[in-house]
């Protein structure tokens, strides 16, 4: 396949939007470019589905790495998608209605010939909060629920707890409710919506002090260090967007672990390149929609994520000819 010029698009969101210093989509897309690829930008509303056949409106582009200059548009085509070779999916979050029906989309789209990563059918069932209840022996003591009641006594055993909504992103709407919380009631309808909203309440784990690590897998095989995002001062959450800093750290052995546990599920679902998220010894996150921070770790260990992932595509392109 190396010999090959592959067609690869990349579904995201507005290219003159990111920020390519950090930006892991257009880490990839570097990537691409750099083997000789014909990449193809693709907006969620370029792609659609008329008499069976799965088409989108793409344009090729020249990648440039500069933060003041980073792409040049080329050429529009609109064609069928199974014409690509592969696309990844990076649409960022909110994951809602608009990103299932892509998700649609792109799995005819692999019914019709392209290979997709990751797998649309797998990212549309691996909510990137709930998906870690499948690995209890690795994750802490967790309860999904939109029951109030529940997550009280959840809170009075655990003494204290966070609670999240299931569709978050960037630290949104994260609580922390310890014993005796006088906004406590309160906290719960906000985040529940009154009891309509299903959530998920944690045990609080306090080693988030020392960083919320981002594990990097490609194909179930982990990169050897984690971004860990340490909380600013006086922020209950350790989110780049809710302003925490990071640093690399090398895997311990619990998360090479953790990290053993998932990767045959990983695999098995076609879900390629995954972001877990770990503190301490325990796994909070699967991330499966649009992982980031390849750009961060290839800076400190001069390092290249997206060309370990580029090689997996050519793998799976390589196993579909055969």
């Amino acid at each position: 396949m190396s010999s090959q010029v592959i067609n690869i698009g990349f579904v995201m969101d507005p290219i003159e939007s990111i920020k390519p210093y950090k930006d892991s989509t257009f880490a990839m897309m570097l990537e691409a470019q750099r083997r000789g690829w014909h990449i193809h930008y693709i907006k969620q509303s370029d792609v659609y589905v008329e008499s069976g056949v799965v088409g989108c409106a793409s344009q090729t582009l020249e990648l440039h790495d500069n933060n003041d200059h980073w792409f040049t548009s080329l050429q529009s085509h609109n064609q069928p998608m199974g014409a690509l070779d592969c696309v990844m999916m990076r649409k960022d979050p909110p994951f809602d209605m608009e990103y299932i029906y892509s998700t649609y989309l792109l799995e005819l789209a692999e019914h019709q010939g392209c290979l997709v990563l990751n797998k649309p059918g797998s990212v549309r069932s691996a909510n990137e909060k709930f998906f870690t209840t499948w690995f209890p022996d690795y994750s802490p003591e967790t309860l999904v629920t939109r029951d109030r009641g529940l997550i009280k006594e959840f809170q009075t055993k655990h003494q204290h707890i966070v609670v999240k909504p299931l569709d978050g992103m960037g630290g949104s709407m994260i609580f922390q409710i310890r014993q005796g919380d006088q906004n406590q009631n309160v906290i719960l309808e906000a985040v529940t919506n009154n009891g309509s909203t299903t959530v998920m309440a944690q045990r609080f784990l306090p080693e988030f002090k020392a960083g919320d690590k981002r594990i990097l897998l490609v194909d179930g095989v982990p990169f050897d260090y984690a971004l860990a995002r340490i909380p600013a001062e006086g922020e209950a959450r350790a989110n780049l967007a809710a302003g925490a800093t990071s640093k690399g750290v090398a895997l311990t052995d619990r998360d090479r672990e953790i990290c053993a546990a998932v990767a045959p599920s990983l695999k098995a679902m076609g879900l390629t390149f995954v972001g877990l998220d770990v503190i301490g010894d325990y796994m909070t996150e699967i991330n499966v929609t649009s992982p980031t921070c390849i750009r961060e770790l290839d800076r400190l260990y001069d390092a290249n994520i997206a060309g370990l992932l580029m090689d997996a595509v050519e793998i799976k392109l390589e196993e579909k000819l055969a």
